[in-house]
């Protein structure tokens, strides 16, 4: 089965590795390999399935646009996709909430909605460096790469990453103010740090570690970069598009950024697709100044705006409200055995920090091996990262947690009995 893939594909492939199955169905929050067998995916694409697989609703709209024989390619000219996508997303979502964004469309990933980002906060503020927090990941290329700090994939640049300070994490110093460390090397003429152009975050830091940073933080920050003259970036990349409870994870915070970056589920079906949000006066590009063949992905369009309106139709924040008070409930009492554990969380995001990096390669593993596809995330890969479907079938939601559960039960009373015959 692993032939064909071992021999003629890089050794960069990482997730095939952890999942070591041949797919070819995919259906809402099920998956079949070709022997049949299901899995239940709390993988989600790494966030870029917020809606699960193949759903029924954006794959018409995705299917009858392809029957008409509409623009699938078009580099920036206008479209009807486009326009449609735009009208929605300004009127439906921007507007109600009280935002006003213009829209840049980037290269199709994460990574390109950041590196946009990132220059146009440069060019903006005519200053080099950005602010960005330990724990961080923002992408893979050069300059999202410079942010992010696990050292795993910084050392993959061969080159120096330069222009960033990096800052501690809240949770890194629980006793800190962190504000006020932030306000002290801002205006202390001897911090050694050169005033940036913009601070990036995530508001939870999904591939750190599942760690949410708390209202009173984001709202220290706003004012932070209000008072200093920067730019507030926020990485919405995984924990938007309602993965966090609200579309936009920083709306529980009652803050407003002064750039977003969108991508993963932005495009409804798993499509590729990104854009960067930017409030209007910060909008001094010149044409073609930052563009990329791929920043018109006319189906990813269709899909985007058929996702938005289910978000905005069928009342999705609600289900995922009630729904994760299920699910940390549940978790919570069951950790009440395991006090070395710490569960952390919000919306539809949780992780289960087990402390120990062959510990969760096992969980993770034998939940696949019974029919649960979970990630490890977080320091030393020591965090079990639940990211089911904001769709999911409540039932389906149990019987993975349950699986999940059963799981970490065995393999603890096994390193238990282990330890005590040494």
């Amino acid at each position: 089965m692993e032939e064909v893939f071992k021999k003629y594909e890089s050794e960069v492939r990482s997730y095939c590795r952890s999942f070591p199955k041949e797919f070819n169905y995919a259906k809402g929050s099920i998956m079949k390999d070709t022997d049949g067998k299901e899995y239940i995916d709390f993988f989600c694409g790494a966030g870029a399935l917020n809606y699960g697989h193949n759903n029924d609703y954006i794959k018409s709209k995705i299917i009858d646009y392809l029957n008409k024989d509409g623009i699938v390619h078009s580099l920036d000219m206008y479209t009807t996709a486009k326009k449609e996508f735009i009208e929605y997303f300004e009127n439906k979502l921007l507007e109600p909430k009280g935002y006003n964004y213009k829209i840049q469309f980037t290269g199709p990933t994460g990574t390109n909605s950041v590196e946009a980002a990132l220059k146009l906060a440069r060019k903006v503020k005519k200053r080099n460096n950005i602010l960005a927090l330990m724990g961080g990941f923002h992408g893979m290329s050069l300059g999202s790469l410079a942010l992010t700090t696990d050292i795993g994939s910084r050392g993959g640049a061969g080159v120096p990453l330069y222009n960033v300070t990096h800052i501690p994490t809240p949770y890194m110093f629980p006793d800190v103010d962190m504000i006020n460390y932030l306000e002290i090397i801002l205006s202390d003429d001897h911090s050694g740090i050169d005033k940036p152009a913009a601070i990036i975050i995530e508001t939870t830091q999904a591939e750190g570690g599942v760690y949410v940073l708390s209202n009173e933080y984001l709202k220290g920050l706003r004012n932070i970069c209000d008072k200093y003259d920067i730019l507030l970036i926020v990485d919405d990349i995984q924990v938007g598009c309602g993965r966090s409870g609200n579309y936009f994870s920083f709306e529980r915070a009652d803050i407003i950024p002064d750039i977003v970056c969108l991508s993963k589920s932005l495009g409804g079906y798993g499509l590729p697709f990104a854009v960067t949000l930017l409030k209007p006066e910060l909008d001094i590009w010149t044409p073609g100044e930052h563009n990329g063949t791929f920043r018109g992905n006319q189906l990813a369009m269709v899909g985007a705006k058929a996702g938005l309106e289910l978000v905005t139709n069928d009342n999705i924040q609600d289900r995922v409200a009630n729904l994760s008070n299920k699910i940390q409930e549940k978790l919570k009492t069951f950790l009440l055995d395991y006090p070395e554990f710490e569960l952390r969380g919000i919306g539809f995001i949780w992780g289960i920090d087990v402390k120990d990096e062959q510990l969760a390669t096992n969980i993770s593993r034998e939940c696949f091996n019974q029919g649960l596809v979970i990630e490890k995330a977080g320091r030393n890969n020591s965090v079990i990262k639940l990211m089911p479907s904001l769709l999911i079938e409540e039932e389906l939601l149990n019987k993975g947690i349950e699986i999940l559960i059963t799981v970490i039960k065995e393999l603890n009373k096994y390193q238990v009995t282990r330890l005590k015959s040494q």
